[in-house]
């Protein structure tokens, strides 16, 4: 008897979003559906733009042309949509939507803001036409590298407006990491602001972008939003204006450029720590399709409701959660700082605050959460929660059920899924209509034709594997920026035809999928590969660790060695690192028992707090970490460092 973490009741299917779906598929089940719509995946995506009455401004002739090879398919052929109409200007159109709520902000200072629908269509229209005064349109990019204020929702809609190409970059960013995007974009416009709100202070921003504007000649314009409150010193350069002389008052709605379904909407950057930046393009109606399709059915989100993720609009989770919140009508809810500042009950008060309907967030946020206890979710009415959204990383089961019992009640399912930049979405998705085992990946996203091979390009069940798609799907990337080659030999080049996204999965025999970490990052230990996840599940699970990381580490006679770093859930707690390493051995196999199991006070994470395992694997093996702008707390990283040369003198 399987354990589930959620079992949906007959009114929640009922009110789905999704079964609103299957009714109009004919489809009596989720995975009934899910086979349908991978069987005919051109009738499956004109459902879904017609279910969710996505406005095209002339409809496409064609659902799909895959003539020029299945990497290089192209959607909703000669259809015109520009994601600024179909997101703002239809609904402030609408009498009965034009009042409505679509930006909540509020940052760790407790300041708050909202912008309706109208409003929100205002100050789009004034900065769109910003740029078109400075004679950008098609062609151009224009890269917003802000904090989670409304600025930065507005900023991406005016540039789809104009038929610009949206680059959205991380606020965590240092110069160079700014520069080598910035450039390879070739962008003539940054909009930016001085400061964003970090743990109780103003952290500068606008002097790394400074610092990089000597590598990035294609910028004529700098954009700044000038902020209330700033308390620390400014510069201005001769490319600096203003956000209020950008864009002023103008007289009347602004007319959306006629952009066609292909032109492209974003270039979304892949987070790395070495090698050239890869840009994944995406298009106005493949990645507005797509990422409406995630919000409306996998999370359940419904007109005038509050979409909240825990995230950075320089990750694709921005994007996103914007573009398909709006897409359905719904609040998008912006909060600019650390999720635990002033307190480590600062995201339960803004779930409670803001009404919160789906809340998305990380495993590791909440690990580091949980030690805080169960009475400050306890101390907030978090009832509005009818969803929970993950993404990014594998779960432990502990963590996974407090979140889902503790703070959830076993009201609201949680959604992990898993996707990336390049795919615009998800691969992989439970839905809120069937039930959840813990940590699960549920099964295929609606639409995308999803599998699991081995090395000889056999399809496996109950093993880890390659995850694959055989088939493409609307937000699909057009390509790398720049370099097509690149794209060649990074999806398509391991089997014929067919996606390698570069996972390690693992679908069980009754039909639940799961993720054990990159596959390039499986560690091979004398022929046997493992997931660092598997390992990670058996640290996180004992009493007295809170967080983990599994590196492999080259060794003369195995090929590679399993490392394991472990933070504890008290400061004084015992060092259990003897009981771990048995643990590892005893669930897992002999052969998979660690070499080394080392505590240290801390683990380095990036603003969204995922752990950098990159970053800890690269200073275990004395190699430079690369580029840590996108850091929380780098100085964990010497923690690190340090252990690893006292082992090595060790031994």
């Amino acid at each position: 008897m399987h354990h589930y973490a959620w079992e949906p009741t007959p009114d929640r299917i009922a009110e789905a979003n999704v079964t609103r779906l299957m009714r109009k598929a004919g489809a009596a089940t989720i995975d009934e559906l899910r086979r349908q719509s991978v069987a005919d995946i051109d009738a499956f995506w004109d459902l879904v733009v017609r279910d969710l009455e996505i406005p095209f401004d002339r409809p496409y002739a064609q659902v799909r042309d895959s003539t020029g090879g299945v990497e290089w398919t192209t959607w909703f052929v000669d259809g015109r949509l520009n994601v600024a109409t179909a997101c703002v200007d239809r609904w402030r159109a609408d009498p009965s939507m034009a009042d409505a709520p679509a930006v909540l902000h509020e940052d760790e200072s407790g300041h708050r803001g909202a912008l309706s629908y109208r409003e929100l269509g205002e100050a789009v229209d004034r900065a769109a036409a910003g740029l078109r005064a400075r004679g950008v349109g098609k062609g151009d990019a224009v890269a917003v590298f802000l904090p989670m204020i409304p600025e930065a929702v507005i900023a991406a809609y005016a540039i789809a407006k104009v038929g610009a190409l949206y680059v959205p970059l991380f606020s965590g960013f240092a110069a160079n990491a700014i520069a080598s995007r910035v450039d390879d974009a070739q962008a003539r416009v940054v909009v930016t602001t001085d400061w964003s709100w970090r743990r109780g202070t103003q952290a500068p921003m606008k002097p790394a972008l400074d610092a990089a504007l000597s590598r990035c000649p294609s910028v004529e314009t700098v954009v700044v939003v000038e902020r209330d409150g700033t308390t620390g010193p400014v510069s201005r350069g001769p490319l600096d204006v203003p956000w209020t002389s950008f864009a002023p008052p103008v007289d009347g709605p602004v007319e959306a450029a006629r952009t066609s379904a292909e032109d492209p909407l974003l270039l979304g950057y892949t987070s790395g720590t070495t090698g050239r930046p890869k840009g994944a393009v995406h298009t106005h109606a493949g990645f507005l399709v797509k990422v409406a399709s995630e919000v409306a059915y996998e999370f359940d989100l419904r007109r005038g409701e509050v979409f909240f993720w825990v995230t950075d609009m320089g990750w694709v989770m921005g994007p996103l959660s914007t573009f398909g919140t709006h897409a359905v009508g719904g609040a998008l809810l912006l909060y600019e700082g650390a999720p635990d500042t002033p307190g480590p009950d600062r995201l339960w008060r803004l779930v409670a605050d803001h009404r919160v309907t789906m809340l998305g967030v990380s495993p590791t946020l909440i690990r580091a959460l949980k030690p805080h206890g169960a009475e400050l979710p306890a101390r907030h009415d978090l009832r509005s929660i009818r969803t929970f959204g993950s993404t990014g990383e594998p779960w432990d089961e502990d963590s996974y059920t407090w979140l889902a019992e503790t703070v959830g009640g076993r009201r609201a399912p949680v959604i992990n899924f898993s996707g990336g930049t390049e795919v615009g979405g998800s691969f992989l998705a439970p839905y809120p209509v069937e039930p959840i085992r813990p940590c699960s990946l549920g099964g295929p996203s609606l639409g995308m034709d999803v599998d699991v091979f081995d090395a000889a390009g056999r399809p496996v069940r109950g093993e880890l594997g390659e995850l694959v798609c055989r088939q493409p799907w609307p937000a699909m990337t057009r390509g790398v920026w720049g370099d097509p080659e690149r794209y060649r030999e990074a999806y398509w080049s391991t089997y014929a035809g067919v996606w390698r996204h570069g996972d390690w999965a693992k679908a069980d025999l009754d039909g639940q999928w799961f993720l054990f970490g990159r596959s390039d990052e499986a560690i091979n230990v004398a022929g046997k590969r493992v997931g660092p996840a598997e390992v990670e599940g058996v640290i996180v699970a004992h009493d007295d660790v809170a967080e983990a990381a599994v590196i492999g580490v080259p060794d003369a006679s195995k090929g590679e060695a399993i490392w394991c770093w472990w933070t504890p859930t008290a400061p004084d707690g015992p060092d259990v690192s003897d009981d771990l390493r048995r643990a590892i051995g005893a669930e897992l196999g002999k052969p998979f028992t660690p070499a080394r199991v080392i505590r240290v006070a801390a683990l380095p994470k990036t603003r969204s707090a995922k752990i950098m395992r990159r970053a800890i694997r690269a200073v275990t093996i004395g190699h430079d970490p690369g580029d840590l702008s996108g850091a929380e707390n780098p100085e964990a990283l010497d923690l690190v460092r340090e252990a690893a040369r006292e082992i090595a003198v060790l031994s």
